[in-house]
This record gives C-alpha cells, structure tokens and sequence, in this order.
C-alpha cells in the first residue's frame, strides 16, 4: 500500500518529547526518519523506567516512555562534536526534506548546524526547531520544561480546584500536555512548509516555542480575556461559559455531565424530576443558568446522589444528554469502543514479542498510518544508513567508528 509521506526523508535531531512526536507522526505515514542520537547515551528518554519485559520476565533497554514516541525511526549514532560527525550531518541533510532539532537557541550554530549552514548544502530544507521560548525575544536564553510552560501560560492559573474549596489552587495537567501540543502544531507546521516548498522550490526556517503553543492552546479562554478583560479564575471542573457543565457524584461514583444548551438542560430536568426549573427565571437559559450556579448545581447534585453512575449514564444517552464516566487507564482500554476504533495496536517486537503500542488518531481512508517498524535500539541503522543514503563503503566506516565518530 503506498503511503502518503514515503518521498519524505526526515532528519530527527531532537530528543524527549516534543520533537521526537513530531518525527513519530510524520514516520506514522511512511516518511523515512533518521533519529540521530549520541553515541552510548541516546536519546534521554531511553533512561527513564519502566522497561520493556521479554517472554521470560528479565528486563530489556527499550523504554515505554522511548518508545511511545519513536517508533518508525532508524537510529543512527553520531557525534556532533566532531568535525566529521557534522560532516555526516550534513551530508544526511543534504539527503533529506525536513530536519527537525530541540537544541537550546545557538547550540548548533557552533558546531556549523544551524539553519543558515544546512540551507547552504540543502537550499529547500524544511528546518524546525523547537525550543521553550521561541529562537528571538528577551527569555529565548532560557531553560525551560513543560512545567514551566504550563505555570507562565497562564494554563495552571485556570487548572485545579476553586481557592476557596479544600484543595483548592494551581494544579498542572497530568501530562506533559505543552510538549506534546507543541509536536502536533509543529506536525502542521512542517507539512504547511512543505506544501509551500511543493509550490515554490522554497524552503523554510520553523521556529516553535513551547511556551507560545501554551498560549495558543488555551484558546477561548485568552479570547474570552482579549474580549472582556476578566481575568479567569480556577473552577475545579466548572465551565466558566456553561452550567451544568461539570463532575457530578453519583451513588457509587463520579461522572462528567455535559449541557450544552437549552433543550438539552430541559431534557435533564424532566429525566431527574425537576420539571419546575426550566421554567424558574433563574435558570430559564444558559446566561441566567451561569449567574446563578450555585443555586442550581446543588440541586441537581443532590438528585445524582440518588443512583449509581452506570445508571445516569445509560439514561442521560437515551435521551440526548452528552455524559460520560471518569475512567482511569485500564477502563479507558477495556472500553468496548476504544476497542472497537483500535486505538490499541499489537507490533512484532524483537525482544519482546507481541507489544502493544498506542495508535495514530489520525484516520486517512487510502492512505492510513502504518506501524511497520519498532522503536530502535541505540545505533541499530547506523551502518545501514550510511551505506544506502551516504554511500559510505566499509572502510570508511570502520575509519568513522574507530574515530569516535559513530
């Protein structure tokens, strides 16, 4: 089956998180990525537990985290440092459409690897970098993780509990979201870029900052700010533009109950017997409903308590009402539908066996991800690679290796 990005070759010369998605969604439709790491170090993720098990229990060195974001990729080991490993790269890059590199701002430009010096040897490359704070301005010097990000959005100032209720302030999300928002808006970017290429034969610099996809992330609620000037406050699992629109308790559990509008809040109320209050004044519309929310949230509260949560959302569906369990990971995956759109996909792996690996969301109809090749070990296509791409003979190789270089 073709695939729709296999003319693509791309040079992955980031490590962690928001780079290596990038390069995975790109090898997910059949773009050839080169990973290049450091020579008996690698990529940093590939330190962090826990590990993949063999057949018979011991431990292996693949990573879950290493590999939940570098599959599809050949790894080769080359020492930037060097003059002939920035020769290597450059010669790599010469052979590819995209490089993609997360070194703090100026790093690579010493060692003759920043955009300026690649463009030279590959006028239409499609170069990104990604960094915390962007390649200009006041803070671009500065180092930074998704934590950060997620405190100097703004984004923490609007996740976590109400001041005034117990366990109440900031809370960060519970991933990495800045990061990994950051290798979907750069997925975009590199395509935007290459499409613009496609037209013109003109290549690019991409300058992603962490922190400004924070900023973007946080969408309506900075629109709302721009807007109105008020500034937003947490509100646990409240809307601040909608009510009811939050966790609710049921008899032997919790649940996310969702009204969007008018009809659906009438709907909720003939369902939990409070036939009164689409009518009340206080609650008639959504405005009225979100002025007057601690007066209603109570009330229908108290009604949720009344039964289990199964039950509300059996009922709540059958008529119309978005709702939804809160599931922890395994029930997530033991969900029949999860099952059903195979967001779980099984891969032959070498050291251990059957494996299971998340799925790309992004459904193409002819030409669909594919999942052909297993995250790699440290070095595993160094020689492969600079034999089919560089022409590089055996000797030189073995000149390349004894030199530290690869």
């Amino acid at each position: 089956m073709s695939k729709a990005l296999e003319h693509l070759r791309v040079l992955d010369m980031s490590r962690v998180l928001a780079g290596p998605f990038l390069a995975q969604n790109l090898a997910d439709f059949g773009a050839d990525v080169i990973k290049v790491e450091r020579p008996h170090h690698g990529d940093e993720t590939r330190t962090f537990p826990p590990y993949l098990k063999r057949a018979d229990g011991t431990q292996t060195e693949d990573s879950a985290y290493y590999m939940s974001i570098n599959r599809g990729k050949r790894s080769v080991t080359i020492d930037i440092s060097k003059p002939l490993g920035q020769d290597l790269i450059k010669q790599l890059a010469a052979q590819s459409d995209v490089l993609i590199e997360n070194y703090k701002v100026g790093d690579l430009k010493r060692y003759g690897l920043d955009y300026e010096s690649i463009k030279a040897v590959k006028p239409d490359i499609v170069y990104c970098s990604i960094t915390g704070f962007g390649q200009t301005g006041p803070y671009r010097n500065r180092p930074g993780y998704d934590y950060i990000f997620q405190a100097m959005s703004g984004l923490m100032s609007i996740t976590g509990e109400r001041d005034d209720l117990p366990g109440g302030g900031p809370a960060k999300v519970g991933l990495a979201i800045c990061d990994v928002i950051t290798g979907i808006y750069s997925s975009f970017a590199v395509m935007a870029a290459l499409a613009y290429r496609d037209k013109s034969g003109e290549g690019q610099h991409i300058d992603m900052s962490l922190l400004d996809v924070a900023i973007a992330t946080i969408s309506h609620i900075n629109m709302n700010y721009l807007v109105g000037g008020i500034v937003p406050k947490r509100m646990g699992t409240a809307h601040p533009s909608i009510v009811p629109y939050q966790v609710f308790n049921a008899a032997d559990g919790q649940m996310v109950v969702a009204v969007g509008n008018d009809t659906q809040f009438s709907k909720l109320c003939q369902t939990l017997g409070l036939v009164a209050l689409p009518a009340d004044e206080r609650f008639r519309t959504n405005v009225s409903r979100v002025k007057n929310r601690d007066e209603l949230v109570p009330i229908i509260q108290a009604k949720f308590r009344e039964k289990p949560v199964a039950y509300w959302i059996e009922t709540l569906t059958g008529i119309g009402v978005p709702c939804g369990p809160i599931n922890n990971i395994k029930q997530v995956f033991d969900d029949p539908h999860i099952k059903y759109r195979g967001m779980r996909v099984e891969v032959d792996h070498p050291r251990g066996g059957k494996v299971s690996m998340l799925a790309n969301p992004a459904r193409l109809s002819v030409t669909p991800a594919s999942y052909d090749r297993v995250p790699p070990q440290l070095g595993e296509h160094t020689h492969e690679v600079l034999r089919s791409v560089l022409n590089l003979d055996d000797q030189t190789i073995e000149a390349l290796t004894c030199a530290g270089v690869i």
